[in-house]
């Protein structure tokens, strides 16, 4: 018979602490230069979710221009946007919900599925952008998705993960609260 892991009070703090690596990992993506690059020298792209930067041969200065002329660009940028605000708000509320003596259970499953729109808004930008990046961009040479795009898509596997468990926390109502003895 399976039995709870957050079924002691110091472990069911472990879903906001998850949800707030979520939050560092968005935010590391939401500022970081490394959605695009260059695979090899010499480094001629690099691209944020907010612009791309091109250096010519011989040229030491990048010349950017910002996604944010093509809607696809805007598009991308606020679906993450409003998954990460969505994401903030989910964070605060499992802090609100493990604070109480006395969980509030229906809460905690409420939480799961604003953490399900979160993944949704989320993957729409992570699918978004590389499709119409590389067909909108013009690039040279060898290029990959970086570590900022990855550090997108680590965020969304928490998030989906916290999701799942937050749904499901509910069912072991008993265990979290330590109503029921231990069978040893």
């Amino acid at each position: 018979m399976a039995t709870c892991t957050l079924a002691c009070w110091r472990c069911r703090w472990l879903l906001p602490l998850l949800l707030g690596l979520a939050i560092i990992l968005g935010i590391i993506a939401l500022s970081g230069r490394g959605w695009l690059e260059s695979e090899s020298a010499p480094y001629e792209h690099q691209a944020s979710l907010w612009e791309t930067c091109t250096r010519w041969e011989n040229d030491l200065n990048w010349q950017c221009q910002s996604l944010m002329d093509y809607s696809w660009g805007r598009a991308a940028a606020a679906t993450y946007l409003v998954g990460f605000v969505i994401l903030v708000i989910c964070f605060a509320l499992a802090v609100i919900a493990f604070s109480v003596d006395i969980l509030r259970f229906n809460f905690v499953r409420g939480i799961g599925g604003l953490l399900f729109v979160v993944a949704v808004f989320q993957i729409i930008c992570l699918v978004i952008y590389p499709v119409k990046f590389t067909e909108d961009i013009p690039m040279r040479g060898s290029n990959m998705f970086s570590w900022a795009y990855g550090f997108g898509w680590a965020s969304t596997i928490i998030v989906i993960g916290c999701a799942f468990f937050f749904c499901c926390l509910p069912n072991w109502e008993d265990e979290v609260l330590g109503n029921i003895k231990p069978a040893y």
